[in-house]
């Protein structure tokens, strides 16, 4: 061995903190500085060194957060647009939908672009276009260009979310895995949970466009870092479906928007709708279901572990939609809150879930994460019974602790059933399952939506109990069915 050589394998070691472990073959470990170089990314497992892997994550976690934040925030501000533009209601429901529905519709195809042409590409295209999407919202004058502005921006938002999971696997190490997933879950609870209360706050002290303005900075510094810090991954050998892609684009755009319409009312265009989108699914299943990589990926479905977590996170996220949306109608007109209060008392939700998703991700490097997700939805249907069961009287701190411990069950189930998911899936195969967790996250809170409308108007109150009964139902059903998984060793 070259003194040369020695000089440059003491660099390696004591710089990259990817080769914790490293064959003691000195040419596998030749190999290995070979292969870094020529993709660009870490070895499998091994993730990236110490200050490149904080920079990157800062980058997801920045991305996924504005992604998340912007499909709840301009909900709040629907009246006040609808009367700053002069439009109806109803038209300015637009707002949210052309959101939501390219959002929905985008996911797994830009999932499955990821894995074809880069994650890091697709990830940083998609910052991209939502941070210039964002200042289109901002600058609008007209309901028909603010909703081409919200529908851009959820294209750019699917760009990330379908990339979000791939790229916190091949950036932190395996045994690291459990807490880089539990971070992930906190910045996705803490935003599902903040949006309306940041709404609020920003539209106290600021006109109703500044809600999309302020994205455009953070954008713009998140796409610097993510060019800078983000990896280069191998891709796959195959060439992207444009028909399946928009097969797929048909069927969920027309099944969430059916089903949308039908909670509002709409019973025979929502159920027209969801036709059209399961005619549009049969004829996607018949093209996919043979092929090896398909653009849904059944291929990752058939593994038990993974169909069930997706499974789990839909559920788990309708039961969220359930409480949180129905908790403010009670707690203003049964509990006597005013606006700012029912905010303060909602925190609790972000608060516990990100103390809990922060210990659950470590607990999962190390125990059985099919048990502690179950243990998490168990906690998430004791606190949903526990808040429907709870008298108008009851003290602020009474209902901060039962929102919390709503919020603990979540944070313990996220970041484990997400570590799962992650493992489940060949490591080629990541985009994918990145993108059926958006996929679930995304179905649950459509479903947990259209579920509270359906409840309110059968219960012709918007006081009743019955969404916080239907959420502990909900969760107990997913607690379950993650215990099912449980194979009895810790």
């Amino acid at each position: 061995m070259t003194p040369r050589f020695k000089l440059r394998w003491s660099f390696w070691r004591f710089t990259d903190e990817r080769y914790a472990s490293y064959p003691r073959n000195r040419h596998k470990r030749v190999n290995i500085h070979r292969q870094v170089s020529r993709e660009g990314a870490a070895p499998e497992a091994d993730g990236l060194p110490a200050p490149r892997r904080q920079w990157a994550t800062l980058a997801i976690l920045l991305g996924i957060s504005l992604a998340v934040l912007d499909g709840s925030i301009a909900n709040v501000a629907l009246p006040t647009i609808a009367r700053d533009l002069q439009i109806s209601a109803s038209a300015s429901i637009w707002v949210v939908n052309a959101f939501q529905l390219t959002m929905v519709a985008s996911v797994l195809p830009l999932a499955a672009l990821g894995e074809i042409i880069g994650y890091r590409t697709v990830y940083i295209a998609g910052l991209s276009l939502f941070t210039a999407a964002s200042l289109g919202c901002a600058l609008s004058t007209s309901i028909d260009v603010l909703a081409l502005s919200r529908g851009i921006q959820g294209l750019g938002a699917a760009g990330m979310m379908g990339m979000n999971g791939a790229l916190m696997r091949y950036c932190h190490p395996y045994a690291r895995l459990g807490r880089a997933m539990g971070l992930n879950a906190l910045i996705v609870a803490v935003s599902s949970a903040l949006g309306p209360g940041l709404a609020a706050a920003i539209l106290s002290i600021a006109s109703w466009p500044w809600l999309f303005g302020v994205n455009v900075p953070v954008g713009i510094a998140t796409i610097i870092v993510a060019s800078l810090a983000l990896p280069r991954i191998p891709r796959a050998d195959r060439r992207f479906d444009w028909k399946s892609a928009l097969l797929n684009a048909i069927m969920f755009a027309s099944v969430i928007w059916g089903i949308e319409t039908w909670g509002r009312g709409g019973v025979a265009v929502g159920l027209c709708s969801i036709a059209i989108g399961t005619l549009a699914g049969v004829a996607l299943i018949a093209r996919d279901w043979p092929k090896s990589a398909p653009l849904i990926p059944f291929d990752l479905l058939r593994i038990q572990i993974f169909r069930m977590g997706i499974i789990s996170t839909a559920l788990s996220y309708a039961t969220m939609m359930l409480i949180i949306v129905s908790l403010p109608f009670y707690l203003q007109a049964a509990a006597g809150r005013t606006v700012v209060q029912t905010g303060v008392l909602i925190t609790a939700w972000p608060v516990g879930a990100g103390l809990a998703a922060i210990f659950a991700g470590r607990l999962a490097d190390r125990w059985s994460p099919e048990l502690i997700s179950a243990i998490g939805l168990a906690i998430l249907a004791i606190g949903s019974a526990s808040l429907a069961w709870m008298s108008a009287g009851a003290s602020d701190a009474n209902i901060f602790l039962r929102i919390g411990l709503c919020g603990v069950g979540f944070g313990f189930f996220a970041s484990p059933n997400n570590r799962l998911l992650m493992l489940a899936a060949p490591k080629l195969r990541s985009g994918a399952a990145g993108g059926m967790m958006a996929t679930g996250r995304l179905t649950g809170v459509t479903a947990g939506t259209a579920a509270l409308a359906v409840i309110f108007r059968i219960a012709n109150s918007e006081t009743t109990n019955l969404p916080l009964v239907a959420a502990a139902m909900v969760a107990v059903a997913a607690a379950l069915m993650n215990l099912s998984r449980f194979k009895g060793k810790w």
